[in-house]
C-alpha cells in the first residue's frame, strides 16, 4: 500500500486503477498506449464511483498540472506549461466521505433549486477561467486570492466541512496566499498555495498541528 489516503478525494482509486493498467501492461505481451491506459483508469474508476469526471484517472496517467473539459463525448484536456514552480501543500482532516453520495446530494440541491445552481456554477466557471490565467501568468498573488474565492463557493455549495474550513484558515494563517478544499469534500483534503520553499514549510509545519497527514509537493 502507500500513502495515499482512500476515501479522501486526493485521487488514490484512481492511481490504484492507472497503476494495476500499467503493471497488466508490463505483464502481458501487450504494450498500452498512455491512451489506452488513461481508458483502462477510467473503466476501473467507474467501479469506485459509477460515473466518473474522468479528471482523476487522467492526472494520475500523464502527471503534472493540465486543463480538464468533461463534455458530452470525450473529455478534453492539455498539459499545461508552468512559467514557475508551484508550491503546494496538502494536508488531511482524517475524516472520509463517499464521492458517490456527496455528488447525488449535490445532485438533489440542483434539481431542487436549478437557479441557485446554475448563478453558483457561473461563478465556478468563470474562476476557473480566471485561474487558468493567473496560472499562465505566473501570478502566485491572483491565483490565492482565486483559490480562496472558490473555497467559499464550496462552502455555498455545502461540501466543505469544519474540519476543513479550520485547515484553511490555518494555511492562511501561516503564511499560504490561498487555500482551499480539494477532492470530495466534506472531509477529505485541502491545499494551500505558497510561493516560496520557506512559506511552504512554514504552513506545512502549522497543519501538521491539526492534521494527521501533511505532504508538501511542487510543479514545475
Amino acid at each position: 500500500g502507500g500513502s495515499l489516503t482512500a476515501v479522501s478525494g486526493i485521487g488514490a482509486s484512481a492511481a490504484q486503477v492507472v497503476s494495476l493498467a500499467r503493471a497488466l501492461s508490463a505483464a502481458l505481451p501487450r504494450t498500452l498506449s498512455e491512451e489506452e491506459v488513461n481508458a483502462a483508469g477510467y473503466e476501473g474508476e467507474k467501479g469506485y464511483h459509477g460515473t466518473p469526471s474522468g479528471v482523476d484517472n487522467t492526472a494520475a496517467t500523464y502527471g503534472g498540472v493540465l486543463r480538464f473539459q468533461r463534455t458530452d463525448g470525450a473529455p478534453l484536456f492539455t498539459m499545461k506549461k508552468l512559467a514557475g514552480p508551484i508550491r503546494i501543500v496538502y494536508a488531511s482532516t482524517g475524516i472520509t466521505a463517499s464521492t458517490t453520495k456527496v455528488v447525488g446530494d449535490v445532485k438533489a440541491k440542483k434539481e431542487a433549486d436549478e437557479a441557485w445552481f446554475g448563478s453558483l456554477l457561473a461563478r465556478y466557471t468563470a474562476l476557473a477561467a480566471e485561474g487558468e490565467a493567473a496560472l499562465d501568468a505566473g501570478d502566485m498573488a491572483a491565483l490565492g486570492r482565486l483559490l480562496d474565492e472558490n473555497h467559499a463557493l464550496c462552502q455555498e455549495l455545502t461540501v466543505s466541512c469544519k474540519e476543513l474550513d479550520d485547515l484553511v484558515v490555518a494555511a492562511r494563517g501561516a503564511g499560504a496566499v490561498g487555500a482551499k478544499m480539494s477532492g470530495t469534500g466534506r472531509g477529505g483534503l485541502m491545499l494551500a498555495l505558497t510561493p516560496t520553499a520557506e512559506s511552504q514549510a512554514a504552513v506545512a509545519k502549522a497543519l501538521e498541528k491539526l492534521a494527521p497527514q501533511v505532504w508538501m509537493t511542487t510543479f514545475a
